[in-house]
């Protein structure tokens, strides 16, 4: 009788400079963080079964930045047991320590994509499945805001004065359950309908203007095309209440820009509660058309 091999599923929490990237998602002949996460882990185990594979909260586009991403990998226990043996030198990391060390050290290495923390997953727990948000941030450093050369990867220059109070009653206005079709790329039979939690802006100490945008999940180049309709509310190419009006397009529109992708970070998943994770699990992977949750 073939036994069931055990597994124990580890949640990574990583940052990367997107920058460097093709995106997330492995592509032959490209770099993306997924494709040099996987080949480190196929180099930490390569004594040690099957290299494990990761499944990623969301799917970031070519270019965007992530502080909060959360992936999971599974782990059997002779992998578990290769971490945890000694190594030279009697105070090199072992466990899940030795794990984000060794994946920092390969995939890390120029420094553009790091494990911020390694940890056993809580039962149920799933990065894609259980996530109940994602949360973004976009930045614009715009004429009125003091712009500092050392973010200027992370940030949307813009050459003149935004109306940041016009931005800000266009995105509240986009709050709540809508077809979001006039601000995603199409994706033959995925749906567009999302639930917008959380969009404003407000200036930091420096005069930057940021938006927060929080969604259950996001249709890919969902937050830079509400930041491009914010963007021409702010600077008077429409009223603050047109991009409202384009949901009832119904199909993608190109009334505004899309903007770049080096002023959008992911900031933050959120998951419920240990004890709901496997609900939760079950809920999404019901649907029938599984939301996407690439930007």
């Amino acid at each position: 009788m073939r036994q069931t091999r055990r597994v124990t599923r580890i949640r990574l929490d990583l940052a990367y400079d997107g920058g460097a990237f093709t995106g997330w998602a492995k592509q032959p002949g490209l770099r993306t963080v997924q494709g040099e996460l996987e080949a480190a882990l196929a180099t930490i185990f390569r004594r040690v079964g099957d290299p494990p594979g990761l499944t990623v909260a969301g799917r970031t586009d070519v270019g965007v930045h992530a502080t909060g991403q959360v992936a999971h990998l599974d782990l059997d226990e002779a992998q578990l047991a290769d971490l945890d043996r000694p190594r030279r030198g009697g105070d090199a990391p072992r466990g899940l320590d030795a794990l984000a060390r060794r994946l920092n050290g390969l995939a890390g290495a120029a420094g553009d994509v790091q494990v911020q923390r390694a940890t056993v997953a809580p039962p149920g727990f799933d990065a894609r499945f259980a996530a109940v948000w994602r949360r973004y941030e976009y930045r614009i450093a715009d004429a009125d805001a003091r712009r500092d050369p050392r973010r200027r990867g992370y940030e949307l220059w813009h050459p003149t004065p935004l109306d940041a109070a016009a931005m800000d009653a266009a995105a509240r206005s986009l709050l709540g359950l809508h077809d979001f079709a006039a601000y995603c790329r199409p994706r033959e039979g995925a749906t567009t309908i999302r639930t917008l939690q959380e969009f404003a802006w407000s200036r930091d100490a420096d005069g930057v203007l940021v938006a927060r945008v929080r969604a259950d999940a996001f249709c890919h180049s969902m937050v830079r095309a509400l930041v491009g309709a914010c963007l021409a509310a702010g600077g008077g190419r429409f009223a603050a209440t047109r991009p409202a009006e384009l949901l009832d397009a119904g199909e993608r529109t190109n009334a505004f820009a899309v903007v770049p992708s080096r002023g959008l970070t992911l900031v933050e998943v959120g998951y419920p509660a240990d004890d709901e994770l496997a609900a939760r699990v079950e809920q999404t992977r019901a649907r029938r058309d599984a939301p996407e949750v690439v930007e």
